[in-house]
Protein backbone atom coordinates (compact mmCIF):
# COMPACT_ATOMS: atom_id res chain seq x y z
CA UNK A 1 0.00 0.00 0.00
CA UNK A 2 1.51 3.37 -0.99
CA UNK A 3 2.13 5.72 1.84
CA UNK A 4 0.17 9.00 1.61
CA UNK A 5 1.66 12.21 3.02
CA UNK A 6 0.19 13.43 6.28
CA UNK A 7 0.30 17.09 5.33
CA UNK A 8 -0.98 18.84 2.22
CA UNK A 9 1.51 20.33 -0.18
CA UNK A 10 2.15 24.02 0.44
CA UNK A 11 0.71 25.22 -2.86
CA UNK A 12 -2.58 23.34 -2.46
CA UNK A 13 -2.93 24.47 1.15
CA UNK A 14 -2.33 28.12 0.27
CA UNK A 15 -4.79 27.96 -2.61
CA UNK A 16 -7.48 26.60 -0.31
CA UNK A 17 -6.82 29.32 2.25
CA UNK A 18 -7.00 31.98 -0.48
CA UNK A 19 -10.37 30.61 -1.61
CA UNK A 20 -11.50 30.70 2.03
CA UNK A 21 -10.46 34.37 2.17
CA UNK A 22 -12.47 35.06 -1.00
CA UNK A 23 -15.53 33.50 0.62
CA UNK A 24 -15.11 35.49 3.85
CA UNK A 25 -14.48 38.88 2.23
CA UNK A 26 -18.20 39.85 1.96
CA UNK A 27 -18.70 39.03 5.64
CA UNK A 28 -15.67 41.12 6.58
CA UNK A 29 -17.00 43.99 4.49
CA UNK A 30 -20.41 43.80 6.16
CA UNK A 31 -18.85 43.83 9.62
CA UNK A 32 -16.65 46.82 8.74
CA UNK A 33 -19.62 48.72 7.30
CA UNK A 34 -21.52 48.21 10.57
CA UNK A 35 -18.80 49.84 12.71
CA UNK A 36 -20.32 53.35 12.35
CA UNK A 37 -23.45 52.02 14.06
CA UNK A 38 -21.36 51.76 17.24
CA UNK A 39 -20.20 55.38 17.11
CA UNK A 40 -21.86 57.93 19.43
CA UNK A 41 -24.72 59.93 17.95
CA UNK A 42 -25.73 63.48 18.89
CA UNK A 43 -28.41 63.54 21.53
CA UNK A 44 -30.39 66.21 23.29
CA UNK A 45 -30.11 64.22 26.48
CA UNK A 46 -28.44 65.09 29.75
CA UNK A 47 -25.04 65.92 28.16
CA UNK A 48 -25.38 67.71 24.80
CA UNK A 49 -21.60 68.38 24.79
CA UNK A 50 -20.77 64.65 24.54
CA UNK A 51 -18.29 63.90 21.74
CA UNK A 52 -19.83 62.77 18.46
CA UNK A 53 -18.50 61.70 15.09
CA UNK A 54 -19.23 64.09 12.19
CA UNK A 55 -21.10 62.70 9.19
CA UNK A 56 -18.15 63.57 6.92
CA UNK A 57 -15.89 61.25 8.92
CA UNK A 58 -18.44 58.45 8.75
CA UNK A 59 -18.80 58.85 4.98
CA UNK A 60 -15.04 58.88 4.49
CA UNK A 61 -14.81 55.71 6.59
CA UNK A 62 -17.49 53.95 4.52
CA UNK A 63 -15.86 55.02 1.25
CA UNK A 64 -12.46 53.86 2.54
CA UNK A 65 -13.85 50.45 3.51
CA UNK A 66 -15.50 50.20 0.10
CA UNK A 67 -12.22 51.05 -1.67
CA UNK A 68 -10.26 48.57 0.47
CA UNK A 69 -12.79 45.83 -0.32
CA UNK A 70 -12.34 46.50 -4.02
CA UNK A 71 -8.55 46.38 -3.70
CA UNK A 72 -8.72 43.25 -1.54
CA UNK A 73 -11.02 41.53 -4.01
CA UNK A 74 -8.70 42.43 -6.87
CA UNK A 75 -5.64 41.13 -4.98
CA UNK A 76 -7.35 37.87 -4.06
CA UNK A 77 -8.58 37.47 -7.64
CA UNK A 78 -5.00 37.85 -8.91
CA UNK A 79 -3.79 35.16 -6.50
CA UNK A 80 -6.64 32.71 -7.14
CA UNK A 81 -7.37 33.15 -10.86
CA UNK A 82 -5.15 30.18 -11.75
CA UNK A 83 -7.04 27.98 -9.30
CA UNK A 84 -10.44 28.98 -10.66
CA UNK A 85 -9.38 28.65 -14.30
CA UNK A 86 -7.93 25.21 -13.52
CA UNK A 87 -11.22 24.11 -11.95
CA UNK A 88 -13.18 25.35 -14.97
CA UNK A 89 -10.93 23.44 -17.35
CA UNK A 90 -11.29 20.24 -15.29
CA UNK A 91 -15.11 20.29 -15.35
CA UNK A 92 -16.97 18.84 -18.33
CA UNK A 93 -18.89 21.15 -20.68
CA UNK A 94 -22.29 20.23 -19.31
CA UNK A 95 -24.74 17.38 -18.73
CA UNK A 96 -24.91 14.64 -21.32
Amino acid sequence: MPRRPIFLEKRGYRQRRMMDAVRLLPLLGLMLWMVPLLWPVPAAGPDPTAPTIPMSVALRYLFGVWALLILGTWALWRRTRDVVSGEDAAQPDGPR
